[in-house]
């Protein structure tokens, strides 16, 4: 005689699972809201603040630090070429860059520390504790050491800054947007 199976003798059903609920800051979350279930559909949830240029500052002051040894100091005399090489090579995150010519026109006058740098972008903290995302394409960016003001043409510079740092970039005139 075979033998029926009822729904009872289901192993899978004698297992209960318990779930729990995963909020974003338990699952690991920066920005994450912090409150009651009222508060977030009352629009009163708290989030932290982790983005203030405040906090960057420090990164400006070593990525000075690291300019200045790169470039040998950066004195008056020395030729401009020579630091346009070596800020071409350079990594950025932590410089100060502001966009001077864009296409698009509300991303001109977009100053900042540059925190993140992807082949097709720049993520940059401003003053006013905003993170922009700006577009390397037909951007052009000035990084500022020392008195010395440097060019960047975002279109001939999308690269990541690994791949940036072994490229061998060739003297050409100025592109137009």
């Amino acid at each position: 005689m075979p033998h029926i199976k009822n729904n009872t003798e289901n192993p899978k059903s004698d297992k209960t699972k318990e779930t729990s609920a995963i909020t974003p800051a338990s699952a690991g979350l920066l920005n994450a809201p912090r409150g009651t279930p009222q508060d977030y559909q009352n629009g009163r949830a708290e989030v932290l603040q982790i983005n203030r240029y405040s906090l960057f500052l420090p990164l400006h002051e070593l990525w000075k630090q690291y300019i200045r040894n790169l470039c040998n100091g950066l004195k008056p005399d020395t030729q401009p070429e020579m630091i346009q090489a070596k800020l071409l090579k350079a990594d950025l995150h932590g410089a100060v860059i502001s966009v001077t010519k864009s296409k698009c026109p509300s991303y001109v006058g977009v100053t900042g520390i540059l925190l993140q740098e992807t082949k097709y972008v720049f993520r940059i903290i401003t003053k006013e504790d905003r993170l922009k995302v700006i577009p390397k394409l037909n951007c052009v960016f000035a990084v500022e050491i020392d008195g010395f003001i440097s060019y960047i043409y975002g279109s001939k510079f999308q690269l990541r800054s690994s791949e940036r740092s072994a490229k061998k970039f060739k003297a050409k005139g100025t592109i137009d947007l």
